[in-house]
């Protein structure tokens, strides 16, 4: 080989060898940028969630508190808000007289009286009334059967060592606590204890346990009422029981809700609520079991739909945007419709017609041809969901999201929040009744202290809650 040869092969190896390693270090950058990428991807799609929590956790982020903060309590002027003010009772149960002090606190002279002026005050004096029932027993002299009294006051037919109990009012009370307002059972005992009412936080699990037994048969009908119910709003959440994943279900109807704890979060642990059958109108999210209910209509949320547009338009980069944007415009002019319609400014023949542009820029907007993965995926969910966008414009009363099921979960979320769930599943029994009874109480402007009171004292014969069509169980 001569030796120009020799040289021009020398000059191609360190040539390739130059441009290998050109290769090497970008592929070494492509990776550090895709290692760099995913990370951030995953920050961000953490902070969606933590956003979308119903009960965000504590801030563990520091935050620079604000430099010109505004002035606490009541603003002036326009800026004053509503005025409101405790009214004086009419029939006042004491009258206290502050006299003048014997002489000045300056100078120690001799006070005159001018005039009087009135105070009221409104306390609460806590009374605990203690009972004792002596219960009759007797037998029957022809079946030879036992036969006891039985007070309304009762609310258990116990005797012996169980025969000390707790009163319906402070059963229902401690019940409302619990369930309605997210109070642990030990925190109930403390309070009780501050009223003269001395209990353990067991005691009242154990009653809580057997109100919720003699409320069975008005979950049950809670139930039979949801299933014919017009329109019913349904969403889950996580939930807890003997420290297991379990999933907590919240339907609300037209006037009930229902709770319940469920092994799962599919299409069977529904159906045993709303029944295989549901004929009426499901506001739901995009969850797919849902869409098996084939006998039911279907409105699916627009406020989940819009999130998701607004999250897509705020990372998209250019021509990413088109998709999520027109879908933006579609909702906001249905929910605008919606608006003028029930402000009476269109007719049903008028009406119909925006529903049917509607629809088409609907259809166009599916036929579209994409290439971005999120734009893929949010046109193949908008196919699975077109029959179920615009229910909401063409039947009155029908919402257009299922706001109504979030805001009865949300308390739950809190109770989670506070308490973590159920030790056992018959506790999980007896916080999907208890939570239904005293949620579909406030719902329906009861008071839930008072349905509970009457639950008690009647042994689960009767509620007080409007339950249409049938009678209370």
């Amino acid at each position: 080989m001569s030796s120009s040869a020799r040289s021009d092969r020398r000059r191609r190896c360190g040539g390739c060898r130059r441009l290998q390693a050109k290769i090497d270090e970008l592929t070494r950058e492509s990776e550090r940028l895709k290692t760099e990428k995913a990370a951030l991807q995953a920050k961000l799609e953490d902070e969606r969630r933590a956003n979308k929590r119903q009960a965000a956790p504590f801030s563990k982020n520091h935050r620079t508190p604000e430099k010109k903060r505004k002035r606490p309590g009541r603003k002036p002027g326009a800026d004053y808000g509503r005025h409101g003010r405790r009214r004086a009772p009419t029939l006042p149960d004491e009258d206290i007289e502050v006299p003048l002090p014997e002489s000045c606190p300056n100078c120690g002279s001799d006070l005159c009286l001018d005039t009087w002026s009135e105070q009221y005050q409104d306390e609460i004096v806590s009374a605990v009334v203690r009972r004792r029932f002596r219960v009759a027993l007797g037998h029957c002299p022809d079946c030879h059967r036992p036969v006891r009294g039985r007070h309304p006051e009762q609310t258990s037919a116990a005797l012996g060592a169980a025969g000390v109990m707790l009163g319906p009012k402070a059963i229902a009370l401690a019940a409302w606590l619990h369930y309605g307002c997210g109070v642990s059972a030990q925190k109930i005992s403390r309070l009780f204890a501050e009223l003269g009412l001395q209990v353990t936080a067991s005691g009242i699990t154990q009653a809580l346990g057997r109100l919720a037994n003699d409320a069975s048969g008005t979950y049950d009908a809670l139930i039979k009422a949801l299933r014919l119910s017009p329109v019913v709003s349904p969403d889950e959440t996580g939930w807890r029981v003997d420290a297991e994943r379990r999933w907590l279900w919240v339907y609300v109807g037209t006037h009930v809700t229902v709770y319940d704890i469920a092994t799962g979060r599919g299409y069977d642990e529904a159906s045993q609520i709303l029944g295989e059958g549901y004929s009426g109108i499901l506001c739901r999210d995009g969850w797919a079991p849902y869409r098996r209910f084939s006998a039911a209509t279907h409105q699916t949320c627009l406020a989940h739909l819009l999130r998701r547009a607004n999250e897509m338009i705020a990372d998209a980069v250019a021509g990413q945007a088109r998709i999520p944007h027109r879908l933006r415009r579609l909702l906001l002019d249905a929910l605008a419709l919606r608006a003028q319609r029930d402000a009476g400014d269109l007719g049903p023949r008028q009406l119909g017609r925006e529903i049917r542009k509607l629809e088409d820029r609907a259809d166009t907007l599916l036929s579209a041809r994409v290439t971005h993965e999120p734009n893929r995926k949010l046109l193949a969910h908008l196919r699975t969901e077109r029959d179920a966008l615009f229910t909401f414009l063409r039947h009155e009363g029908v919402p257009a999201t299922n706001h109504e099921a979030e805001r009865a979960i949300r308390p739950q979320v809190c109770t989670r929040k506070s308490w973590g769930g159920n030790q056992t599943w018959a506790g999980a029994r007896t916080a999907a009744v208890l939570g239904s009874v005293t949620r579909t109480a406030v719902q329906q402007g009861k008071s839930p202290i008072a349905t509970l009171v009457q639950i008690a004292t009647s042994g689960g014969a009767g509620s007080g809650l409007d339950l249409p069509p049938g009678p209370d169980p």
